[in-house]
């Protein structure tokens, strides 16, 4: 522990020799004496002095105007003052001593115990304040290095936030380059060998966008951007859905795809479809993947019941390889498979389970694994909705193939867009429903055109150089001739975040369309705006 220095000022040099030599007792202090006042401050100014044993009577500068000075100055007045004094004990003496600044009194002549149990109180005071300091102290560095340690975290989720935006846009738009030259291929005429090519080339650019997908989906999850988007729907037509979807994949493998739905099953119920089938769809896919021969089972309970709410239980089995006792665990971490050997066989980043367990969280459900290694799994996810009687359905979008639709009338269309195979793609499909079509390679160059001619609507890519699509957005629609200001802009993103979709309708974009895109997504936004134009 500190030790404490004490000062003793006393005129007589024997009252400071009796006063030391009973406080030689007390523990962790340091005394300092002096018979002269104004030796005294001057010690008290350099030494870190934290207790003043004053004696009232002394010539020139009394016990009263010393800790006055003491009490006056900011570099002493910390000191604790105790008042010794061989003077009447009466109140006016006693509050002159306080209202001067001392804290206490000792009277003449000592009494021993009481002297050192003042003193040792007092030191002990000192201590306690000096821990409170220090805890003080530490607690402002913790409170310091906490608001750091925030600010980087703060920083750390813009950077991944900012990967995120560029890694999507970087790989999605030539995937949608891609997909875009399938869909043109498909509507021309071509042999069945070249068939088979175009369908070839359409599972291997939806697996690698499924890919793509579980990445950015972890990502989104682990830095808390993904959000639950809620709505009404019928959960019996999708697993339907689901049910026609795997058959088909099942019988490829001349594997058998059974479901069993609980009879108690409500129709319609409240939660997200998007994020239960993709749960379902995780497992199912595993199981296909996994699974050389049998048959692969989903299975849907009601688990328990109310008015309004009911927890169900979906349970997908599979009679495929099967998983090992001690990797059941490690499967849901990202990155991990049940075994390195899976991997050289079966391929798959092992983001699926990784991030259908973070999905159960996100819906306050469960997910549960079991398995008898070589002889099958079964995957559970289990959550409590809210059951809804009846909603108004969505509007389904129309499946048209794009060769049966109708063009477009005396339609100009400016394109502006970095990627050269997007733009060959999105000029070609533009110009098969009748449209013209002018190609630019940046925003910039974008405003000079929209000055030099009228379109009847803009298709602007976020991400472009010299001027991005944000930018050349916000100067067209603040153009002086307001027909060149109403012109309906369709941004094009490969963005999966959903701040950067919305700042494009904050710079003015009228509508957004994501990549890859559907063909027929983009006719429909396409013929609603130019139908509103005057």
């Amino acid at each position: 522990m500190k030790h404490v220095n004490l000062l003793i000022l006393d005129d007589k040099e024997e009252n400071i020799i009796s006063l030391s030599a009973l406080l030689s007792e007390v523990d962790h202090i340091n005394i300092i004496s002096s018979t002269d006042p104004n030796e005294a401050l001057k010690i008290c100014w350099k030494n870190d002095i934290a207790i003043a044993l004053v004696d009232v009577q002394m010539p020139e500068i009394n016990g009263f105007e010393f800790v006055s000075l003491l009490k006056s100055n900011p570099k002493t007045n910390h000191i604790m003052a105790i008042m010794v004094t061989a003077i009447s004990k009466e109140d006016r003496y006693l509050l002159k001593g306080l209202e001067s600044g001392a804290v206490d009194y000792l009277y003449k002549p000592l009494h021993p115990e009481i002297t050192v149990a003042k003193v040792t109180s007092f030191v002990r005071q000192i201590h306690i304040q000096e821990e409170i300091k220090q805890k003080n102290i530490a607690l402002e560095e913790s409170q310091r290095q906490l608001i750091l340690a925030k600010e980087e975290a703060e920083e750390a989720r813009r950077s991944k936030e900012s990967f995120l935006a560029n890694m999507s846009h970087e790989i999605r738009t030539p995937i949608n380059g891609i997909v875009g030259i399938i869909h043109i291929l498909r509507n021309t005429p071509l042999n069945n060998e070249q068939h088979d090519w175009i369908k070839r080339l359409d599972n291997a650019s939806n697996s690698l966008l499924l890919i793509i997908n579980d990445i950015l989906d972890i990502s989104k999850i682990d830095s808390g951007m993904m959000k639950i988007e809620y709505e009404n729907f019928s959960i019996r037509k999708k697993l339907m859905d689901i049910d026609n979807f795997f058959k088909i994949k099942a019988l490829d493998r001349n594997l058998a795809f059974e479901m069993d739905i609980d009879p108690q099953l409500p129709e319609y119920i409240r939660s997200s479809p998007i994020r239960i089938q993709q749960i379902i769809d995780n497992f199912v896919s595993n199981a296909l993947k996994f699974t050389e021969e049998g048959k692969i089972t989903l299975q849907t309970s009601v688990v328990d019941q109310a008015a309004s709410q009911c927890t169900i239980k979906f349970t997908v089995t599979d009679t495929g390889i099967g998983i090992k006792p001690e990797a059941i665990e490690k499967i849901f971490l990202a990155f991990e498979q049940g075994d390195d050997g899976i991997t050289k066989k079966y391929g798959g980043t092992g983001l699926g389970l990784a991030i259908v367990k973070r999905l159960a969280d996100l819906l306050h459900g469960k997910i549960e694994a079991k398995s008898a290694y070589g002889e099958g799994s079964a995957f559970s996810f289990q959550a409590t909705f809210e059951k809804v009687d009846n909603f108004r359905q969505e509007e389904t979008i129309d499946t048209t193939a794009i060769s049966s639709l109708h063009k477009f009338d005396n339609v100009r269309i400016l394109v502006a867009e970095d990627n050269e195979l997007n733009s060959f793609m999105l000029v070609h499909i533009l110009k098969s429903w009748g449209c013209e079509v002018d190609v630019v390679k940046n925003g910039r160059i974008a405003v000079e055109y929209i000055n030099q001619h009228d379109y009847d609507l803009i298709m602007m890519d976020t991400h472009m150089p010299v001027m991005s699509g944000f930018e050349a957005i916000q100067e067209i629609k603040a153009h002086p001739n307001p027909h060149k200001a109403n012109t309906p802009i369709i941004t094009i993103s490969a963005s999966v975040l959903q701040h950067e979709q919305a700042a494009a309708y904050e710079a003015g974009a009228d509508s957004v369309i994501g990549k890859p895109f559907d063909p027929l997504d983009l006719y429909q936004k396409i013929d609603k705006l130019i139908s509103k134009r005057v």
